[in-house]
This record gives C-alpha cells, sequence and structure tokens, in this order.
C-alpha cells in the first residue's frame, strides 16, 4: 500500500479483486495464517477482514475472515500462555482471578459475549485469556459464532469498496449498528 501511494500507482478495486482471483485456491491458504499473524501484530481485524471481501468476495471472503479471526485470536492466547507460563497466576489482577473459575468452567460463553459487546480490544482479550484456564476450543468456537455476524460485514463492505451504495454494503452496516445496539444491550 506504501509503495502504491508513493509511486502514484493505486489499484482500482477490480484490479485486486482480478489479482486475488489470479491466485486460485491458493489465495485463502496464504492470506489465512498471514492475516493471523497479523492480527498477532495488532493490524485492525475490519481492515483484513475489508480486504478478505475486496480479494475473494463475499462469500469465499467471509469464511477466510472466520478461519484467519479464530486462528488469529488462538495464536494469540497460546502466544500470551506460552511467554506467561505458571506466572500466568500471578500476573493476573486479583478481582480477574475471580473470574478465573467462571471463565473457565463457562468459556463459550464469555468469548461469545465478548465477540458481541461493542468496542472491545479483542486483540487484548485474546492475549489475556492466555493468562486464564480459558479452554482453546471454547476460545475457537466462541470466537467462530460470536464474530461471524461482524466479520460478514466488514467482509462485504471490503468487496464492496466501489459501490457503497449497493444493497451488500446497505445490509453490512445495517448488521454493524444493530451488533453495536444489540452487543451494547447484551453488555449492559
Amino acid at each position: 500500500f506504501v509503495v502504491a501511494t508513493v509511486s502514484g500507482w493505486l489499484p482500482t478495486a477490480d484490479e485486486v479483486r482480478d489479482w486475488g482471483d489470479g491466485l486460485g485456491w491458493a489465495g485463502p491458504l496464504i492470506f489465512i495464517p498471514a492475516a493471523a499473524c497479523g492480527l498477532c501484530l495488532f493490524v485492525p481485524g475490519p481492515v483484513l477482514a475489508g480486504a478478505a471481501g475486496l480479494l475473494f468476495g463475499t462469500a469465499v471472503g467471509t469464511a477466510v475472515a472466520l478461519a484467519f479471526i479464530v486462528l488469529g485470536a488462538v495464536m494469540q492466547m497460546s502466544i500470551s500462555r506460552y511467554l506467561a507460563g505458571d506466572a500466568a497466576e500471578q500476573l493476573l489482577p486479583q478481582r480477574i482471578k475471580r473470574f478465573d473459575g467462571f471463565i473457565a468452567e463457562r468459556g463459550f460463553w464469555a468469548v461469545f459475549y465478548m465477540r458481541i459487546a461493542p468496542a472491545i480490544p479483542y486483540n487484548l482479550v485474546n492475549y489475556g485469556a492466555g493468562l486464564t484456564r480459558l479452554k482453546v476450543s471454547a476460545m475457537a468456537a466462541g470466537t467462530a459464532i460470536g464474530a461471524a455476524p461482524r466479520s460478514f460485514a466488514w467482509v462485504a463492505l471490503g468487496g464492496n469498496l466501489d459501490d457503497l451504495g449497493s444493497t451488500e454494503a446497505k445490509v453490512a452496516i445495517a448488521l454493524l449498528v444493530v451488533m453495536a445496539v444489540g452487543g451494547a444491550f447484551v453488555a449492559r
């Protein structure tokens, strides 16, 4: 992006789509782990999901986005769990320690609610989850289901970047608004 901007050559949305199509089945296989690593480096998820929509279209892009979001969440949790090791117990603040048993017992629902609540820094939550007894399977399942609606919306917006007045883009924007209002209600 920086090279394209500095050189003055910015590809059109159609050129980016053609490039993504040219990669064939290898495109998603390359994009998923690369985007998951991007999440670990705090690249914003909506930007990566939008890129998946632009490259692969809404249908394939949504599946790709969910795959890299789940993989990224599990990677972030695993990284902090590995780095903290046995010190995790001492790293957690006292008020979080009280919830550790709840999180371990009801992990799926804890992750699911975090995914639908608005304005949550998911990267920090994912890294923080590595300090708890949350199961990897609960993180993966809660993320996959909880992140699906918002992922679809960001992918649809990215896929329709050149036509934000399209029905698909309007549905995506409406879904983001509904998720924000509904998530705020659930969080409350």
